[in-house]
């Protein structure tokens, strides 16, 4: 059924709620930023289309009439309805904006998203991207749990269950403060020496942890740590300030080390210590689409200076 040539529009309706809600047709009007004879106008102009007196109006200000209440509970329907048809509207436009949600670990994210991410959008621009920040074995979690499309993880294994792809390696270097004792020793220190010795640790599911815990548990159990703690950046602190040794990707370290904030102590054994860069999946969900570029992105860009190492 089509509708009255006398409908009333929307705006009017609301300003006429805002009447009834404020108390008085200035308080309206401000509300609306509109000056208060504008206001009056257009109520004016509405009780003329609808054939009936909406407000008392008196030397002390306007009231609503009996029909103009009504038309207000009336109104309120009508706006809640068309705030509805709005809402809609909207998921309707955002279903349809392409959207692909990316978990990853808290080094990646830093140091290698934002390039990844970048060289995605030269590709696919349209696509809105929502990062979420954890380390490894949360990144994981939110795979397998289908609360992320695609992570990116570091450590020595791939996570059995899930699907894989390696994209890189980074090195890991034994970095202490100026003044650590380790700072000016003129032996490099082994392997056995830093299993013994009480570390900075990440916090137990962090890539970076578990690639060195397995390397030194091959020397016997790790010493307790001097401390377990939650972020690369305190670690960075812990370590400048002397308190303990620690093992960080070349990618954090490697800033201290050229301002001398860190020192890096040399390994004795030939071994390099490094982590793999890996994205992940939901078996039986490969990525495709925006996901699929992005892997191609980050293995493109991974051995490369400003890629993963």
């Amino acid at each position: 059924m089509a509708l009255s040539p006398g409908t009333p529009d929307l705006a009017v309706l609301d300003l006429l709620v805002s009447v009834a809600e404020t108390g008085s047709l200035g308080a309206a009007a401000r509300r609306h930023s509109i000056s208060q004879p504008a206001a009056s106008m257009r109520i004016s102009a509405l009780e003329r289309r609808l054939r009936l007196r909406l407000l008392d109006r008196g030397p002390t200000g306007s009231s609503l009439t009996d029909a103009g209440r009504t038309v207000v509970i009336h109104a309120r329907t009508v706006l809640d309805a068309a705030r509805s048809f709005n809402d809609a509207v909207a998921v309707l436009h955002a279903d349809r904006t392409p959207r692909l949600t990316v978990a990853a670990s808290k080094t990646i994210a830093d140091h290698r998203i934002p390039q990844w991410l970048a060289a995605l959008r030269k590709v696919r621009p349209e696509v809105t991207v929502a990062l979420q920040v954890d380390n490894t074995r949360q990144v994981e979690v939110m795979v397998r749990a289908g609360d992320a499309d695609i992570g990116f993880v570091e450590g020595p294994h791939p996570p059995s269950d899930l699907g894989g792809r390696v994209l890189g390696a980074d090195e890991l270097l034994v970095v202490v403060g100026t003044t650590h004792p380790w700072a000016k020793r003129t032996t490099p220190v082994t392997l056995q020496e830093l299993a013994t010795t009480p570390l900075l640790w990440r916090e137990p599911g962090s890539g970076t942890r578990d690639t060195v815990w397995e390397t030194l548990g091959a020397h016997g159990p790790p010493a307790q740590p001097a401390a377990e703690l939650g972020s690369t950046v305190a670690i960075v602190a812990a370590a400048r300030s002397g308190m303990a040794p620690a093992v960080l990707s070349a990618l954090i370290a490697g800033p201290e080390l050229a301002v001398g904030g860190l020192v890096r102590v040399p390994l004795a054994e030939s071994l390099v210590l490094t982590r793999r860069f890996r994205a992940i999946w939901r078996h039986g969900t490969p990525p495709s689409g925006a996901a699929e570029i992005l892997i191609q992105c980050a293995a493109r860009l991974g051995s490369g200076p400003a890629g993963g190492r």
